[in-house]
């Protein structure tokens, strides 16, 4: 079993409000344009229509799907021909996504709070369940998401929350709270990392302080900010993407983490992961049709063929990301140690990170803030 890394988000010194900024560009439907549209737009699309007529593009991160897939896609769906262009983040695309003119992607695999944004700007197709049978076969926690309840036009791909992982082995105490990372006891001084991608850095400090990680309250954004500087003395260093070679290492005791990415399954079993007492994230990442798309029945076709059980069990086996999709789920031998098992009740206690519009650019300062601080 193969286990591909890559880079889902980006640093947030680097991020600068890409999310906002971008759709801002685009001009502004609201959030229901999707739902006003979706019968007249159903009536557009035929249920029959020959594929071998149309080609599809998609934009993914990379390592994201099996690297065979336009192959089966090609074999399966008969479609013309079938393009992979690859994303590092998903501001880049966004950029992508909201460049004026006709990007040429017909499904985008973004963050759940990217697919809300792009959507709040007319440029997502509705979702078309009627295209797409194999949505049976998602949990019916991932048809109740907050940024997008009744997958109206997002389709869930892979799930997963935020918390603590660390070396059982390493630690005196185990961590029961953020606040064992924000204000880390002596032995673990300078032994722990925090990610920087923007809303990720105040996740900690906003569930310590009890705040919602959807906050755009000044005066509690201003919190956060205190209780991450007063941090940073105590830190090994800010760390998106190597955290779990640091615990592997040794040189780091606690850090910061996505579930995926903690190496709980390390063949010296030292490695644990906890959602700390306060609570954290649900995140998702999601595949979305672009309203520009002229093959909408091959881009509704290919995220079928996803949602198929054999071919959507191959993301947790190879990413190491739990799929929102039970039969899947089901067919997945979860290695020991694995994060895989989490139930998605247990993921639904998780809060969802949403788009915040133009306050979003308050996280980016807070972020900008945070680490250029001496």
């Amino acid at each position: 079993m193969s286990r591909t890394r890559f880079t889902r988000r980006l640093p947030a010194a680097v991020a600068v409000a890409g999310l906002t900024l971008a759709v801002a560009a685009c001009g502004g439907e609201s959030s229901t344009s999707s739902e006003g549209t979706t019968a007249a737009a159903a009536d557009q699309l035929k249920p029959n229509a020959d594929l071998s007529q149309q080609t599809l593009q998609i934009t993914v991160w990379d390592g994201y799907t099996p690297a065979e897939l336009p192959q089966k896609v090609k074999e399966k769906l008969h479609v013309k021909d079938m393009k992979v262009t690859l994303h590092d983040t998903n501001e880049i695309a966004m950029t992508k996504l909201t460049a004026p003119g006709d990007s040429g992607i017909d499904v985008a695999f973004v963050s759940g709070q990217y697919a809300q944004a792009l959507n709040a700007a007319g440029l997502l197709e509705p979702i078309h369940p009627e295209l797409i049978p194999n949505l049976a076969n998602l949990y019916p926690e991932a048809t109740q998401l907050s940024y997008d309840k009744g997958n109206k036009y997002s389709v869930p791909y892979t799930w997963g929350t935020t918390g603590i992982c660390y070396r059982s082995d390493l630690v005196k105490s185990e961590p029961k709270s953020w606040n064992d990372l924000l204000k880390p006891p002596s032995w673990a001084d300078k032994k722990v990392t925090m990610m920087t991608t923007e809303r990720w850095l105040a996740l900690p400090a906003l569930k310590a302080l009890g705040y919602s990680l959807n906050t755009d309250k000044d005066d509690e954004i201003a919190k956060v900010k205190d209780a991450l500087v007063a941090q940073k003395p105590h830190l090994l260093t800010y760390d998106d993407t190597t955290f779990g070679e640091k615990l592997k290492s040794g040189e780091a005791v606690m850090v910061e983490a996505w579930d995926g990415w903690c190496p709980t399954t390390d063949p010296k079993g030292n490695i644990k992961f906890v959602v700390p007492k306060e609570g954290s994230d649900l995140w998702v990442d999601t595949m979305v049709i672009m309203k520009s798309s002229k093959n909408k029945e091959a881009a509704h076709a290919l995220i079928n063929y996803i949602l198929d059980p054999e071919i959507h069990s191959w993301a947790a086996e190879n990413i190491n990301y739990k799929v929102p999709n039970k039969a899947a789920m089901e067919r997945v031998t979860i290695p020991k140690g694995s994060l895989l098992g989490i139930k998605p009740a247990e993921l639904l206690n998780g809060e969802s990170i949403i788009d915040l519009g133009q306050a979003s650019t308050k996280y980016t300062r807070l972020s900008t803030e945070v680490t250029a601080q001496q």
